[in-house]
């Protein structure tokens, strides 16, 4: 039995955060994982559209695994798709070509029932928007960050670097990215982070910490992390370039939650993270192959002189 609830919740989703009209197609791309996610969503757009299909494919076996033959067709045919899959499709050739011809495409990688109702997908966006462009200028402008978490401290240059601004709202042609957001986000100088910081939040791939962890920075490379689960991190980045500083972020989403789930928790409000491995393909110079995401709760935090 369909929900009527979450239907309508979905249907917010592709209005507010896909801007989806009646004139356009709309490609709903699953897997046997999240088929009764998609489904929600085939409802809502169907109160929306007529031009609206859903496909279903067998799940994928990591993030960034092409979809099949025939989703990586269609996915170029549509003017808004949306991917509702166990595995991320962000970064594949098939969402790339379709972006390329035009569609706005959204991933929801690993998305829940409970996200959906509850969490991050649910905030207000024109609200997201503007926290998200307000400090997306404080970094644009901003030459150093200082953060100050307990009595640990950490400072790293973002000078000249780009900020990012992630919204989770598509409206134009050819936009891509993840649903839910809500991040205002930095390359730092690779070189330029030094000082130690506690994550007491999450850490990407591990999940909601146990214990705070402490990471010792030094020229931009993590040289420490303490505990069982700092072990683990360092294991994820293994000894070349994946421990180099990559991003700063500011969570900008009042609706997210710290769940263990990277999508959501990066994004909530009163939260920054530091991530390290690869960070080219938004304004820094690293290739590492990997991205851990290091969520820090409630910290004290300057640009330059200006406390945030």
């Amino acid at each position: 039995m369909i929900n009527l609830h979450l239907v309508d919740r979905a249907k917010s989703v592709l209005i507010q955060n896909l801007s989806l009209k009646p004139t356009e197609s709309l490609l709903i791309v699953t897997d046997d994982e999240k088929v009764d996610i998609a489904e929600l969503f085939y409802q809502a757009g169907s109160l929306i559209s007529n031009n609206i299909a859903l496909m279903r494919m067998p799940t994928r076996n990591k993030s960034g695994e092409e979809p099949t033959d025939l989703v990586h067709l269609l996915m170029k045919q549509a003017h808004a798709v949306l991917c509702i899959t166990e595995h991320s499709l962000t970064h594949t050739q098939a969402r790339k070509d379709a972006s390329a011809l035009g569609a706005r495409v959204a991933t929801m990688p690993g998305i829940t029932l409970d996200m959906l109702e509850h969490g991050a997908i649910a905030a207000d966006y024109h609200e997201v928007q503007t926290l998200t462009k307000h400090y997306c200028q404080l970094l644009e402008n901003g030459s150093t960050v200082t953060i100050k978490k307990d009595d640990t401290e950490l400072t790293f240059s973002i000078k000249d670097r780009p900020s990012i601004s992630s919204t989770g709202v598509f409206t134009e042609k050819g936009q891509s990215g993840n649903i839910p957001s809500g991040e205002s986000y930095i390359a730092p100088i690779e070189n330029s982070a030094n000082g130690q910081i506690l994550i007491d939040g999450s850490i990407s791939n591990i999940g909601v910490l146990s214990e705070p962890v402490l990471l010792t920075i030094e020229s931009g490379r993590l040289v420490d992390a303490s505990g069982n689960q700092g072990q683990d991190l360092l294991s994820l980045l293994g000894d070349g370039d994946g421990r180099t500083i990559a991003e700063f972020g500011i969570g900008t989403n009042k609706k997210a939650r710290l769940t263990g789930n990277v999508l959501e928790d990066e994004k909530v409000y009163g939260t920054v993270h530091i991530a390290f491995g690869s960070n080219k393909s938004f304004g820094g110079i690293t290739e590492a192959g990997v991205h851990i995401d290091c969520v820090i709760k409630d910290p004290h935090v300057w640009i330059d002189c200006q406390k945030i």
